[in-house]
């Protein structure tokens, strides 16, 4: 879970997202974020690497487990963002988070942390307002513009 030393420098600690997206009855593109349990800050559903499983699969659990969404993930990340994840101890680890799509197909009413945080659809400008990150922020930015043109997007499209 920590970083590890790599020379001076810590070299970040590795997690997975998933981006929950589809669109509405307009065919606007909608993103699924979700309020984290610590600060109720939007975030994206993400967690640690889950040994046993790849990565856009462990993505795709979160997903379910933070959400409640269920649907088609890609296998490919659509690219990563970083932040500093603060620890219990207080402690500071670098984090580097791949991002994997994923076209939500169904909401579920129950899902195990439903009591813990709380869910909401917004465009992708709307979303990259309300995360801290800048570089996550960035990558919501570009799905405001033509998202079906966005080569993991667009194979995930003809996937599902």
């Amino acid at each position: 879970m920590a970083g590890r030393k790599s020379g001076s420098k810590i070299a970040p600690a590795r997690q997975i997202a998933a981006l929950p997206i589809r669109w509405d009855d307009k065919g606007k593109l909608r993103i699924l974020m979700v309020t984290s349990r610590d600060t109720g800050r939007w975030v994206m559903p993400k967690g640690w690497t889950m040994s046993g499983k790849s990565p856009w699969r462990a993505a795709e659990i979160e997903a379910l487990e933070e959400a409640g969404a269920v649907g088609y993930i890609a296998e490919d990340p659509l690219g990563d963002y970083r932040y500093d994840k603060v620890l219990d101890d207080g402690s500071i680890v670098p984090v580097r988070v791949r991002l994997y799509p994923m076209i939500v197909e169904r909401l579920k009413k129950r899902w195990p942390e439903r009591a813990e945080r709380e869910r909401r659809w917004f465009s992708p400008k709307g979303a990259a307002r309300r995360v801290d990150e800048p570089d996550l922020a960035r990558i919501l930015t570009t799905l405001s513009n033509k998202p079906r043109k966005q080569p993991v997007i667009r194979d995930l499209l003809k996937a599902s």
